[in-house]
C-alpha cells in the first residue's frame, strides 16, 4: 500500500489542474458559450494565452495578476478556485484513502465548486452543470459498489437521492421565491452522495446546510444587506452542508449515537 500522502499530493495537484478547467466553466456556461473553443484568451485583449500562461496558480504569480500582452488585471478567481479545487481534492484523499468512492467523491466537489461560484455571482445553478455532475457521480459510484459488493448500499443511496429530490421540490412548491428550482435539481445529487455513506450523513449535510443558511442570512440581515424575504444562493449552502457532512461527518455522526 503506498502512503496516504503521496494520494493527498496527488489529488491535491490534479485538483490545481481541475481549478483551471473549472475557471473555464464558472466564466462559460452562465453565458452558454462552449467549454471547448475557442482556447482560453484575455477577455480585455483577446490575445490567446500560451501555454506557459496556462500553468495553474504559478502563472498568475508569475504575470503578477496582469495579462502578458496588454496589462489589463487578471481577476483573483482564477489562482483561488485553482487553490480550493486542489484543497478539496487533497482533502477527499485525506478523508477517504485508498478508496474507490475517491473518483465519485472528486467530482461531486469539483461540481459543487462550480456551482456555489456562479450561485454567488448570479443565483442560478445552471443545469448544464448539475446534470452532467449527476451522472458522474452516479457512474462512479457504481464502481466501489462493485468491487465492494455494496449494491445494497448503492441502491438506499438513490433511495435518499428520491426522498431529497421529493423534500425540496415540496419546498419550493411552498416558497418559490426563497429557493430556485435549481436547488430541486441539485437536491438528490447531494442525497445520492452522502445516501452512500450513511443515513447520518444524510441528516448531518441537511442540518449544516440549514444552519449555515440561518446563520449567514441573520447576518446579512443584521448587517442591512438583505431582508428576510429576500433570495439567497442556497446552492452555496447546500454545497458547504455536503462538504462539512463528507469531510467532518466521522467525528460529527457520533453525536446522532447520544
Amino acid at each position: 500500500m503506498h502512503p496516504l500522502w503521496l494520494l493527498i499530493a496527488v489529488c491535491g495537484a490534479f485538483g490545481l489542474a481541475i481549478g483551471s478547467f473549472l475557471n473555464v466553466v464558472i466564466y462559460r456556461v452562465p453565458r452558454r458559450e462552449s467549454i471547448v473553443t475557442p482556447p482560453s484568451s484575455c477577455p480585455s485583449c483577446g490575445t490567446e494565452l500560451a501555454a506557459r500562461d496556462n500553468i495553474p496558480v504559478l502563472s498568475w504569480a508569475l504575470l503578477r495578476g496582469k495579462c502578458r500582452t496588454c496589462g489589463t488585471p487578471i481577476s483573483w478567481q482564477y489562482p483561488v478556485v485553482e487553490l480550493l479545487t486542489a484543497g478539496l481534492f487533497a482533502g477527499v484523499a485525506g478523508r477517504f484513502g485508498y478508496d474507490w468512492a475517491v473518483p465519485a467523491y472528486l467530482a461531486l466537489f469539483a461540481g459543487l465548486l462550480s456551482l456555489a461560484w456562479i450561485d454567488v455571482e448570479r443565483m442560478v445553478l445552471p443545469k448544464a452543470i448539475v446534470y452532467p455532475v449527476a451522472v458522474m457521480v452516479a457512474g462512479l459510484l457504481l464502481i466501489p459498489a462493485g468491487a465492494y459488493d455494496a449494491w445494497h448500499s448503492y441502491w438506499v443511496a438513490w433511495a435518499f437521492a428520491g426522498g431529497w429530490f421529493l423534500l425540496f421540490y415540496l419546498m419550493w412548491f411552498a416558497s418559490p421565491r426563497l429557493l430556485g428550482f435549481g436547488d430541486v435539481r441539485l437536491a438528490p445529487v447531494l442525497g445520492l452522495s452522502l445516501g452512500w455513506l450513511g443515513w447520518r450523513y444524510v441528516v448531518l449535510g441537511f442540518f449544516a446546510a440549514n444552519l449555515i443558511g440561518a446563520v449567514i442570512g441573520i447576518g446579512l440581515i443584521a448587517a442591512k444587506k438583505a431582508e428576510r424575504q429576500s433570495r439567497v444562493p442556497y446552492g452555496v449552502f447546500l454545497a458547504s452542508g455536503t462538504a462539512v457532512a463528507v469531510y467532518a461527518g466521522p467525528e460529527m455522526v457520533g453525536w446522532f449515537h447520544h
